[in-house]
């Protein structure tokens, strides 16, 4: 068995959405994917010569995709320095335990080193215990003190629609 983790390519795009429904369905969401094809080519790959605004690594075992982890940079304004948010680490049930998802998490810590941003960032659901065992198990801290929030939907655009509030300035 042959274990090998590399940068997707445009090729990987049928796997990274089939492991992408994979994890939605592990976190009980089946239905929530709204994401295309074309849609992570344009994030991943845009063909207009544009910079990527996400980017993927896959896990293959004998030449087949069976993990990903798929990340964009952030900014951090107290550092002032740029970090990696890893959006989705999964890996498929019966690969797991075997160092691809540890190995998924290295890469990722090493590009945070070699260019020197200074944080690597995810999110796991408070019921997901086998995760957080593993996350714990690489040195990560929680970040408990925080509460996140989201605007989607009906609010996204309510907000973004409104006209009180914000009389009087541009863009």
């Amino acid at each position: 068995m042959t274990q090998t983790l590399r940068e997707a390519t445009p090729a990987d795009i049928p796997d990274l959405l089939r492991l992408v429904h994979d994890l939605a369905a592990y976190e009980r969401e089946p239905d929530a994917v709204e994401a295309t094809e074309e849609m992570y080519a344009a994030a991943l790959f845009p063909g207009d010569g544009s910079t990527p605004t996400t980017h993927a690594l896959v896990a293959e075992v004998d030449g087949r995709v069976v993990g990903t982890a798929i990340w964009y940079l952030t900014f951090s304004t107290w550092t002032g320095v740029n970090g990696i948010w890893l959006e989705d680490l999964f890996v498929e049930p019966e690969h797991r335990g075997s160092g691809l998802g540890r190995g998924l998490l290295q890469r990722l810590a090493q590009l945070c080193v070699e260019r020197g941003y200074r944080r690597l960032e995810w999110r796991v659901l408070t019921w997901n215990a086998p995760s957080i065992a593993f996350y714990l198990s690489l040195g990560s801290v929680p970040q408990d003190e925080w509460v996140e929030h989201r605007l989607d939907g009906d609010a996204l655009t309510w907000l973004g629609t409104a006209t009180d509030g914000a009389e009087g300035v541009s863009a």
